[in-house]
């Protein structure tokens, strides 16, 4: 059995979508082009942001999928929360808690959405 060890994201502007990720998690672009990019999401993960109308076979609309990063507490959800709307990234929920923990959801510029919660 193999571990998950890569995730896509298909995007309309990968340059852009690539400054958005490497902001948000606070990670280097480790590999870029003007259809594709890659950077760091955590330990033997990697994110990859394919340009959608270069992919095969074709991808559906862009920002259907969800990202969940996991913070260490509540009190990590609210600096997240402040740091990200100060950044001007969209915010979809406003920090709430929910059955599995602290919780608000952010929007890529593709609208993908990147939860943050703390387990709880």
């Amino acid at each position: 059995m193999s571990d998950v060890s890569f995730v896509l994201l298909f995007v309309e502007n990968v340059a852009r979508s690539a400054e958005f990720y490497a902001r948000l998690l606070e990670k280097p672009v480790v590999e870029s082009s003007p259809t594709f990019a890659m950077l760091p999401a955590g330990p033997n993960l990697m994110l990859g942001l394919w340009r959608r109308d270069g992919v095969e076979p074709p991808a559906g609309a862009p920002g259907g999928s969800e990202i969940a990063l996991t913070f260490a507490d509540d009190a990590a959800v609210e600096a997240a929360h402040a740091r990200w709307k100060a950044s001007d990234i969209r915010i979809a929920q406003k920090p709430t808690r929910m059955d599995f923990g602290f919780t608000f959801v952010a929007l890529d510029p593709d609208g993908h959405r990147v939860r943050a919660f703390a387990p709880g």
